[in-house]
């Protein structure tokens, strides 16, 4: 199989929201957020561990029983000319398959959808979908036509999804964030998750504050709001 893997977790409980499942991870990404957690697969990927395909899909088998899928996450998946056959191994080992992506390529989303690739798919919607807030929290310009192609293909497309912002207050102002949640669609499953400036990619970004939990309540407490009061998201 043409792909290359450099991470790899046997199990998580975490990482899809109620099954168990082991996680891939790809290397290189086309985003340098910030708040990145990931980046030495996005920034030095040939410095991180391989892991053989021969070796994961053993594990993989050995592991079938009882896990209920595999999430493929990065770095940005969609860049690994080899995701179509990696997703067709997992649905053909009889798993779930799931894929975290930024949404920049729709026409990978596309495909994968087209052919019943995947089961669930997380995307992360970085900011409102303005060429300045995108920009900051996604580190480099971004083609906001392509975002909105693939939340619209993700959300035709007929399997369960997840939209994901990564919230700090230097990053996103609670105007936008709250123009960011009014863009969502009635029922539409959001998880606003804290940034974390320890480790961070940015070196600016990582000499903030943490997020403090009263500040976290503050805006979920308004995104909850503002759920409530919009009639189309």
């Amino acid at each position: 199989m043409d792909i290359t893997i450099k991470g790899f977790v046997e199990s998580s409980c975490s990482d899809w929201p109620g099954q168990v499942a082991a996680v891939v991870f790809l290397p290189g990404c086309n985003f340098r957020c910030p708040y990145c957690h990931n980046h030495p697969l996005v920034l030095n990927p040939e410095e991180c561990e391989t892991f053989t395909w021969e070796y994961v899909s053993r594990r993989l088998e050995a592991l079938r029983s009882w896990l209920d899928g595999v999430c493929v996450s990065g770095g940005e998946p969609t860049l690994s000319p080899g995701l179509a056959e990696l997703c067709g191994w997992i649905k053909a080992a009889g798993l779930l398959c799931k894929l975290d992506t930024n949404g920049s390529r729709p026409q990978v989303i596309r495909e994968l959808l087209a052919a019943r690739l995947v089961d669930f798919i997380a995307m992360d919607v970085k900011a409102p979908l303005r060429p300045a807030p995108y920009e900051k929290c996604a580190g480099v310009k971004v083609d906001l036509g392509a975002i909105r192609e693939s939340m619209e293909l993700v959300r035709g497309g007929g399997i369960d999804y997840q939209f994901r912002t990564t919230y700090h207050p230097a990053l996103l102002s609670e105007p936008e964030l709250v123009e960011l949640v009014r863009g969502f669609l009635p029922g539409e499953k959001f998880l606003l998750q804290k940034a974390r400036t320890a480790g961070a990619l940015s070196e600016e970004f990582r000499r903030l504050a943490e997020v403090t939990p009263q500040q976290y309540q503050q805006v979920t407490e308004v995104v909850l709001q503002h759920c409530k009061k919009n009639p189309s998201g």
